[in-house]
C-alpha cells in the first residue's frame, strides 16, 4: 500500500473549505493525509447569508455548511480557531503559535480577503483597537456584535457604497436603525454599474428610506459624547453626522501576507497558473480571494468554486490536466429587494462595439447591453428581473444575438420569447455560484428530491448567494408535473397494449375494445 502523500490546506473560508469538500468527494482522504488551518473557532459557513442574518432573516447557525463533526468524520485535521504563522518552503513545512508544526507535500493557501479599512481618525482606541460601536463586515463574528451594538443605536453610517455596503445597510435599515450610506464615489456600486444605473439605484433605495452621501471621504470620528461609544463622522468636506453606530465596508484586499513571507510570487494577488499552482512554487497551490490568475481576481463565488473543483479533480488525480482558464463574470442579485444583474463589461470597449440601452426612471428601470462581435459581451440589468434569464442564458452561452438587439431587452415583443422553465435547455446554468443546470436539477428529482431544499442538498443549487431559488423552485415544479405527466403517459400506453411489445401492436389501440376499459388489466 502506497504511503499516503501530506496535503496542507490554510484558510477555511469560501473556497478552502469547498476544495476540502470536492477533494474528500474524489476519495481525496483516501490519497493524502489532509490538514487545515482555520482562523475562526467553528466548521465552514456561508458568507454570502450574513447580511441576511443582520437583517434578520436568518439565523447564525442557518449560514453554517460543515460542522467540526464533518472534519473528524472525513478524516481531516482541522485546527480551529488557528492562524497559520509561516511557510518554510525549504523544509515544506507550515508552523503555528503553540508549537504546531505541519509538515507538507502539497500546500494549498486559500487565505481569502480582509477589509480595507481606510485612513480615519480616531478609529482606534490607544491599544490600536477599533473603537466600541466601529464594525467591519466580514466574519460570523463581526455581524453578532454588529446586531448586540444595534439594539443600542438609533442611528447608523455606513461607508462604502458598493455590494457589501449596500448589504450591511439594508441589515441595518431592517432593524428599524435610520441609515446614511457615506460613498467616496459619484455614484453607488461604481465597479459594476455605469453612472446611469448608478444614479437610478439611489433613487430607489433613497426611496426606501436609506439616505446616501455621494463624493464622501470620511476623515475622523467625532469623540464620544453623552455616554456614547462614539459621537459620529465627520467627512473632508466639513460635513458631520451625529451616529451611534459605523461599519466599515470600504472594500476588501487580498490577504497575502503569508505567500509574500514565504518569497512566493505576489502582485495584487498570489500569482498562480492555469493549473493553480504558484508560479515559482509548483507544490504550493492558491485559490480563490487571494489568488491571481492572468491579472485578475475574483471575489464572486462562482469563480472561488470553479478553481476548488478544478484543484480537487487535479490532485485527486481525476482529471490531472485539469485547468483554470478564466470565467465569464455574472451575478443576479437583489439589492434591498431592487432586482440586478450585472455580467461581462459595463461599458463600451472599442469603437466597433455596440450599446443598447433602455431607462425608466419613475420605474427605476435601467437595461444595457455591450454587444461584440454580435454576440453579448456585458450587460446591466436594474429593476427588471423577468429579462435577466435571457440576457444571462445569452451570456453564458455566447451565441450569436438576433438582428433586432433590442428583443433581448423585451421578451416576448420582437423574437424574443420571455424564457419559461419549460423552454431552457438541459444544459442551462441555473444557479452560477455552483455552476448547476437545469438538467441536474431536474435529475436530481428524478433521484427522488421533491422540494428546494432536497435539490439544495443534493446539488447545491441555491445555497450560494439564493438568487436563483425562486427558478429552481420553479424548475421543482416542472419536474413534478413532467413526472406525472409521463406516469400518466405510460399508464396511458399500457392500457392501450402500446409499451414494451413496440409499435407492433399501435393500430389494436384504434380498435374497439373487446371489454369496457376497466375491465383490462393494467
Amino acid at each position: 500500500m502506497l504511503k499516503k502523500e501530506r496535503l496542507v490546506i490554510i484558510g477555511n473560508g469560501m473556497a478552502g473549505a469547498r476544495f476540502a469538500e470536492e477533494l474528500v468527494a474524489r476519495d481525496g482522504s483516501g490519497i493524502y493525509d489532509i490538514v487545515m488551518f482555520g482562523e475562526e473557532p467553528r466548521g465552514n459557513y456561508n458568507r454570502i447569508l450574513l447580511s441576511s442574518v443582520l437583517a434578520g432573516c436568518h439565523r447564525p447557525e442557518d449560514t453554517f455548511i460543515n460542522g467540526l463533526d464533518w472534519y473528524e468524520d472525513q478524516g481531516i485535521k482541522l485546527y480551529s480557531g488557528v492562524k497559520a504563522g509561516w511557510i518554510d518552503r525549504m523544509g515544506q513545512s507550515v508552523y503555528a503559535a503553540g508549537g504546531i508544526a505541519e509538515p507538507y507535500d502539497k500546500l494549498v493557501i486559500a487565505t481569502g480577503s480582509t477589509p480595507f479599512i481606510p485612513p480615519i481618525d480616531n478609529m482606534y482606541d490607544e491599544d490600536g483597537i477599533m473603537r466600541p460601536g466601529v464594525f467591519s463586515f466580514r466574519t460570523l463574528e463581526d455581524c453578532e456584535a454588529m446586531i448586540e451594538h444595534s439594539t443600542q443605536a438609533r442611528r447608523a453610517v455606513v461607508i462604502g457604497g458598493g455590494l457589501l455596503g449596500l448589504e450591511a445597510a439594508r441589515g441595518l435599515l431592517e432593524r428599524g436603525l435610520e441609515v446614511h450610506i457615506a460613498h467616496l464615489g459619484d455614484y453607488l456600486m461604481n465597479s459594476q454599474l455605469d453612472a446611469p444605473a448608478g444614479a437610478m439605484l439611489k433613487q430607489s433605495l433613497e426611496n426606501l428610506g436609506l439616505r446616501i452621501h455621494l463624493d464622501k471621504l470620511a476623515e475622523s470620528i467625532t469623540p464620544p459624547f453623552a455616554g456614547a461609544p462614539i459621537g459620529g463622522i465627520t467627512f473632508k468636506d466639513g460635513e458631520e453626522l451625529e451616529c451611534e453606530m459605523i461599519v466599515v465596508a470600504a472594500g476588501v484586499r487580498p490577504n497575502i501576507d503569508l505567500a509574500r513571507q514565504a518569497g512566493l510570487h505576489v502582485q495584487h494577488g498570489i500569482v498562480i497558473q492555469d493549473d493553480l499552482s504558484c508560479r515559482n512554487d509548483r507544490n504550493i497551490y492558491a485559490i480563490g480571494e487571494c489568488a491571481q490568475h492572468r491579472g485578475k481576481l475574483f471575489g464572486l463565488v462562482a469563480p472561488l468554486w470553479e478553481q476548488a473543483r478544478i484543484l480537487a479533480e487535479n490532485l485527486s488525480g481525476e482529471n490531472p490536466e485539469a485547468s483554470f482558464r478564466g470565467v465569464r463574470v455574472s451575478t443576479k442579485l437583489k439589492v434591498l429587494g431592487v432586482d440586478l444583474a450585472v455580467m461581462g463589461d459595463k461599458d463600451l470597449q472599442t469603437d466597433e462595439d455596440e450599446q443598447v440601452h433602455y431607462s425608466e426612471p419613475a420605474r427605476g428601470v435601467y437595461k444595457k447591453l455591450i454587444i461584440r462581435d454580435g454576440r453579448l459581451a456585458g450587460a446591466i440589468l436594474l429593476g427588471d428581473g423577468l429579462t435577466s434569464p435571457n440576457v444571462l442564458q445569452a451570456f453564458d452561452r455566447g451565441e450569436l444575438l438576433l438582428e433586432n438587439r433590442a428583443s433581448l431587452l423585451f421578451p416576448g415583443t420582437g423574437g424574443a420569447p420571455r424564457i419559461d422553465v419549460a423552454d431552457l435547455p438541459d444544459t442551462a446554468k441555473i444557479c452560477n455560484c455552483n455552476g448547476v443546470s437545469k438538467g441536474r436539477i431536474i435529475q436530481a428529482c428524478r433521484d427522488g428530491s421533491s422540494s428546494l431544499e432536497s435539490v439544495a442538498a443534493a446539488t447545491r443549487a441555491g445555497t450560494g448567494c439564493g438568487a436563483c431559488k425562486p427558478q429552481v423552485k420553479a424548475i421543482v415544479a416542472f419536474a413534478a408535473n413532467l413526472a406525472v405527466s409521463q406516469a400518466a403517459a405510460q399508464a396511458a400506453a399500457a392500457v392501450s397494449g402500446i409499451g414494451e411489445e413496440g409499435t407492433a401492436l399501435a393500430g389494436m389501440a384504434n380498435e374497439a375494445p373487446s371489454k369496457p376499459l376497466e375491465a383490462v388489466a393494467p
